[in-house]
């Protein structure tokens, strides 16, 4: 599998199949002085950890931890290959991986090298840490289960597809979507087989779950609701497009973008569509996944802006226009935004305003997204380098 695996990778370009094959081919380019990544205290709801792709089960895309007005890099640390997987930060490590076909474990404070680990083809699925074990896939369509202090391997599960999406848990029950378009649950301990849904396309973004049920949209055009028990289908709703989104899930509202340039509040309990923003005059898909605030949605699409959307109508609130496209998923931080894109930069947006607050070039495209935890910012480029920012 080497051998196609290193024929997707062009100049250090990541060159991914996504789901929009079912439209034609598509490639995707896609903190104190003692300790600058001290962990927050206080936190009741979350700990101020990122343990998996988007912050929580629910894919909200908010950070529980704080981060200073101005952000310096505390370190970097190369990889074999570009970076496209999102990190995890959990207790003193970071977990990031890499087209390298590896995955990384690093010192959150230094970013020295603890272990590394050895998959079967590249790591764009984002990491996933629950009670000491970490969860991911890679391209060969293999999940894995490793220690998640020494890299050790647990146990591995194959599917018939490669694995973008990354894997979401409840308690000891994980979900994860494949190319093959099935949805998987699998059991924590020993990687059980517990029941698989059959869409009807390639499951390219993270299934989101919601109490006892889960949400997932996908390359067949719908919104699925699957019971987490069982994985039988409850409802689903057509979004009119593919998507290679993963849903944020406020309630019994998700929203996503799709590959048909709309971003869609939707009653997946009902299964009714709420609103759809749609720009007429720029007909740009929207892959990266979104964030949401008590007051909006915000999300990046591929004509190169971040907008803020009003989470009751769908309103614009303001837009910032970067010089390359955003398949980079933002994160919201307290009043901030923060966000990648193709045009090598780190972005810092103010939620109220849209006005840029801070920013930082690196010398490659990004499409990963960021990971906040710890008073820091963690975050990969296509060079393959991993960047930590913090207090200066």
């Amino acid at each position: 599998m080497q051998t196609r695996s290193k024929q997707r990778r062009r100049g250090g370009r990541v060159l991914t199949m996504t789901c929009t094959r079912f439209l034609g081919a598509f490639l995707v380019a896609v903190l104190s002085a003692a300790s600058p990544c001290q962990a927050d205290s206080g936190t009741k709801q979350r700990k101020p950890d990122w343990p998996m792709f988007r912050g929580t089960p629910q894919q909200t895309g908010v950070a529980v931890t704080a981060l200073p007005e101005k952000l310096d890099v505390r370190w970097t640390f190369e990889a074999g290959d570009a970076i496209t997987s999102t990190a995890a930060i959990v207790g003193g490590t970071v977990y990031v991986g890499s087209d390298d076909e590896f995955l990384y474990a690093l010192d959150v404070n230094t970013g020295k090298l603890r272990w590394k680990v050895h998959a079967n083809d590249m790591v764009r699925s984002s990491p996933t840490v629950i009670n000491g074990v970490v969860f991911f896939g890679d391209s060969e369509g293999v999940v894995h289960a490793v220690d998640a202090e020494s890299g050790k391997a647990r146990w591995t599960f194959a599917t018939s597809g490669e694995i973008i999406s990354s894997v979401n848990h409840a308690g000891r029950r994980l979900v994860v979507g494949s190319y093959d378009g099935f949805v998987y649950a699998l059991s924590a301990a020993d990687g059980k087989l517990l029941w698989k849904h059959e869409t009807a396309g390639r499951v390219h973004g993270t299934p989101g779950i919601s109490g006892d049920r889960v949400v997932v949209a996908g390359c067949d055009e719908f919104l699925r609701v699957v019971n987490l028990s069982d994985g039988s289908l409850v409802t689903k709703v057509s979004m009119g497009s593919v998507s290679g989104a993963s849903a944020a899930l406020s309630g019994s509202r998700a929203f996503v973008g799709t590959y048909g340039g709309r971003v869609l509040s939707l009653d997946w309990s009902s299964a009714t569509i709420l609103w759809a923003f749609h720009d007429a005059e720029r007909e740009f898909p929207f892959m990266a996944s979104a964030a949401v605030s008590s007051e909006s949605v915000v999300i990046g699409g591929r004509d190169k802006r971040l907008r803020a959307l009003h989470i009751d109508t769908g309103k614009q609130r303001w837009e910032f226009v970067t010089k390359g496209r955003i398949d980079s998923s933002p994160v919201i931080v307290g009043d901030r935004v923060f966000v990648g894109s193709t045009d090598g930069n780190v972005y810092a947006i103010d939620l109220k305003t849209g006005r840029q607050r801070w920013r930082f070039e690196t010398a490659s495209s990004i499409s990963a997204s960021p990971a906040v935890a710890k008073k820091c910012l963690i975050i990969g480029t296509e060079d393959g380098m991993i960047y930590s920012f913090g207090a200066p």
